[in-house]
């Protein structure tokens, strides 16, 4: 298969750039797969296509405050480090993005503030540095002291004081993301307890998402695609419990990674390129709540693989005609 046969026309009006006042506002296009349609909704309506039995799968993952903004020691431009992965046991070494990434050399040393410095100790293609900070006290209250809400590159703006709370969804707890899980970003405290009452149950794991989520895939060949990995974590009750479920919804690509990384290997920790493309078997995730994706994205070929190349696209086009809003600030799609 050609990356290009996962494309779709995209007005540039179309990206959010802005989170909605009210987080479950959103409008939702629900795709029925096994009859090949679709159907305008609201969010809201979300609860009302969960059945007793159910069960809800959501990723717990925080998004860390991963923009660092520095000096390079003994020059005076900006320098930008995106965190992407921690790959030391005291996590402090980190694989990162960093700009202007042929500006940086291995032993630059970096000043964040104060209290924050680094050293880089390698080049990688595409930007990627390996950086090895040095605090002052404790590394993540650093982080939460200097860094910034790395908000996606089509979002043209500096990230505010709404986006703190906004780009996280209200169930985060384990930090490690370097981007927001975005389907869990509608969900309010109010709507999770509406799909209790309807008998479903819901369950956490946790994928912290990475470095795959920033950068464009490098092959044509979508049977060559390599991705990056990210490391999960499902707690043994919880797996047991999403292993005997009658249904299971996946809100977001990144737990429908986790659950059949799992499903296929029977590792419930650790880390997963998984890259599921249309021929993919589906062990696990029987439905799916995602927002809409990029163009040739690892993203909208896992979707494809879901729900039908053919139909996810139409399905796409009909969103694109329709004005929903796209990519993290924007609209979902229930498949079902």
């Amino acid at each position: 298969m050609d990356l290009a046969e996962f494309d779709y026309e995209l007005p540039e009006e179309r990206i959010a750039q802005e989170p909605l006042e009210d987080r479950a506002a959103s409008r939702m296009l629900v795709v029925y797969r096994a009859e090949g349609r679709w159907e305008d909704r609201m969010f809201r309506e979300f609860p009302s296509f969960l059945h007793p039995g159910d069960c809800l799968v959501l990723n717990d993952s925080k998004v860390l405050p991963a923009r660092l903004y520095g000096h390079r020691e003994g020059f005076t431009g900006h320098v930008e480090v995106l965190l992407v992965r921690a790959i030391s046991d005291d996590q402090l070494t980190w694989l990162t993005l960093a700009r202007p990434g042929r500006k940086l050399r291995s032993r630059d040393r970096i000043r964040f503030s104060e209290r924050l410095e680094a050293e880089i100790l390698g080049r990688g293609e595409y930007g990627e540095r390996t950086i090895r900070f040095y605090p002052q006290g404790d590394f993540f209250e650093c982080i939460e002291e200097v860094g910034h809400m790395p908000l996606p590159p089509y979002i043209h703006r500096g990230d505010t004081k709404v986006d703190a709370t906004r780009y996280q969804t209200v169930f985060a707890r384990e930090a490690g993301s370097v981007a927001a899980p975005t389907a869990g970003l509608h969900f309010t405290n109010e709507v999770l307890e509406a799909c209790r009452a309807r008998g479903a149950s819901i369950e956490r794991v946790t994928l912290h998402v990475g470095l795959g989520t920033f950068q464009p895939l490098h092959t044509q060949v979508i049977e060559d695609v390599k991705l990056h990995s990210e490391r999960y974590h499902v707690a043994p009750e919880t797996a047991e419990r999403i292993r005997v479920a009658p249904r299971v919804i996946a809100a977001g690509t990144t737990s429908v990674r986790t659950l059949e990384t799992v499903a296929a290997t029977g590792r419930i920790d650790g880390d997963t390129d998984l890259f599921l493309y249309p021929g993919a078997t589906f062990r696990r995730v029987n439905a799916m709540l995602t927002n809409f994706h990029l163009p040739q994205s690892s993203l909208l070929v896992l979707v494809c693989a879901f729900g039908g190349k053919e139909l996810m696209i139409e399905a796409y086009r009909h969103a694109v005609r329709e004005e929903y809003r796209f990519y993290s600030y924007g609209d979902c799609m229930l498949i079902v």
